[in-house]
């Protein structure tokens, strides 16, 4: 099944809801109950043979649809088991009536009890729902315990119980779901931060609510989609030449640290880069040429020998293997000086951290969460708290495009729809990782020209040959595995 591109707020998603109870004249029940039926078609999709389903059901619009869903389920014929974690007669409006409508059709309500949870093949999470406001209370959090203890696989109606419906962070207890089925729009929250851990397979079913094009809707994320390395990168002119596919150069590689920079230079010629320089402490040059003989060696004693280098080249990548030395400090001011599209990565973002820098438009940023949190003088862990909020403070203060790199890579600018990067995965935490991810993106924008378009294709093109090289196992994955595989990547 494909999901939509766009990712919206829990606000935004609540405002739909009114907007087609008030403007379309749909009543509230009769949304109810499209995503009650969107619920069991998605449940036989996942497990086909089950027969026996136990429904946990909280007390607001989300426990309406786990009555429903129970009432439907039961009408299929499967065996259904209703338990209630807040008391019916608590229930109001549209949830009270579902809550009749499945009493009055022959189905048994129980209070909340973990030993009935084994009673099902499945369980159905209609508790907390979108409207969870802080920390889930004690009490909550026992009944999501026991459904993660329960060794049943957990269907998720709307949101896991106790996630962050906008940032994605467990708010102290989460459900760990098999697969979720979410309603009318996509919450930002299943997709970011730690929500993928808790999701699982994602469903999707828009409840015929359709989206309004005004600005009160306009989205909060866009999924980058594989479509966009196509159009970036189309098919070449028979005619071609190496000059036609741009000239790039990687600045870098200080004393002792050969690996990074080579790593960049290979990752930019395997996206289709036609020339790639890269400028190296002396003691560099033998081990990068005799590794990759492909790449131009640049001997750097200091910085006078760049400006002609910079001069012949159309995107110039610094960072990785730069160091935080004198003579890095003294490379960096001349790349900053010029006028040509930048991508600045590693050491180069340290030192831009520590001594502060200009903001400029034809930049490409591309931080980890912990070269994000020097750059706006906070924590990581602050930094990974609210990732689209560190994005757009980034975006801010340093102008350009800024890819946040991680779980879930991030890419934003100024008045854009900012994107995200669903693919990748635990085997690229590995070193040198974010060298291959700096040239491929300075080997793209040298092709496109839009940094932009570039960043969002070069952060795909990454995260798919990590998950391509990761089907031989997470464990022990390199760097060097990612930039071989990206040659298949930009060619699908």
């Amino acid at each position: 099944m494909t999901l939509p591109v766009s990712l919206y707020s829990a606000a935004q998603v609540r405002a739909l809801d009114a907007h087609a109870i008030g403007d379309l004249h749909v009543p509230g029940y009769t949304l109810m109950k499209r995503a009650g039926e969107a619920a069991l078609r998605f449940l036989r999709t996942r497990w086909p043979t089950f027969h026996r389903l136990v429904v946990v059901c909280g007390g607001g619009n989300n426990g309406g649809d786990g009555y429903v869903l129970a009432r439907f389920a039961q009408a299929a014929g499967l065996t259904v088991t209703v338990l209630s974690a807040v008391p019916p007669e608590r229930l109001e409006g549209d949830a009270r009536q579902a809550y009749g409508d499945l009493v009055a059709s022959g189905g048994r309500v129980l209070p909340f009890a973990s030993a009935r949870l084994s009673e099902g093949e499945v369980v159905a999470d209609a508790f907390l729902g979108t409207g969870l406001h802080g920390r889930v209370r004690a009490d909550a959090a026992e009944v999501i315990g026991a459904m993660n203890a329960s060794a049943r696989p957990i269907f998720a109606l709307d949101i896991p119980s106790g996630l962050d419906s906008d940032t994605g962070e467990p708010l102290g207890a989460a459900i760990r779901a098999d697969c979720t089925v979410t309603f009318v729009a996509l919450k930002t929250g299943l997709f970011i931060g730690g929500g993928p851990e808790y999701t699982g397979t994602i469903f999707f079913d828009d409840l015929e609510v359709p989206v309004p094009a005004t600005p009160e809707f306009r989205p909060r994320l866009a999924r980058i989609a594989e479509a966009e390395i196509a159009a970036a990168l189309p098919r070449r002119a028979r005619e071609s030449h190496k000059g036609d596919f741009g000239r790039v150069l990687i600045v870098g590689g200080g004393v002792g640290m050969p690996g990074a920079v080579r790593l960049a230079g290979e990752a930019a010629l395997r996206v289709g880069a036609g020339l790639v320089t890269v400028a190296v402490a002396p003691e560099n040059v033998v081990a990068i040429a005799a590794g990759r003989p492909e790449l131009i060696c640049l001997s750097l004693t200091d910085a006078h020998a760049l400006p002609k280098a910079i001069e012949q080249a159309n995107v110039i990548a610094i960072g990785p293997g730069l160091g935080q030395t004198e003579w890095s400090s003294q490379i960096l001011t001349t790349v900053l000086s010029c006028q040509k599209p930048l991508v600045v990565d590693a050491d180069a973002l340290n030192l831009i951290a520590e001594r502060g820098a200009a903001p400029r438009e034809n930049w490409i940023l591309t931080p980890h969460p912990g070269e994000a949190a020097r750059l706006l003088g906070t924590s990581a862990h602050d930094i990974q708290h609210d990732r689209l909020a560190a994005l757009g403070r980034l975006v801010e203060r340093y102008g350009g495009v800024i890819v946040l790199k991680g779980a879930g890579t991030l890419v934003g600018s100024h008045g854009r729809v900012p994107g995200l990067c669903e693919h990748g995965n635990p085997g690229m935490a590995s070193a040198g990782m974010g060298d291959v991810l700096t040239g491929a993106t300075a080997g793209v924008l040298s092709q496109c020209g839009d940094p932009w378009v570039a960043a969002r294709v070069a952060v795909l093109a990454h995260a798919m040959s990590g998950d391509a090289v990761a089907r031989g196992g997470e464990r022990g994955l390199l760097a060097g595995d990612v930039a071989r595989e990206l040659r298949a990547s930009v060619n699908r």
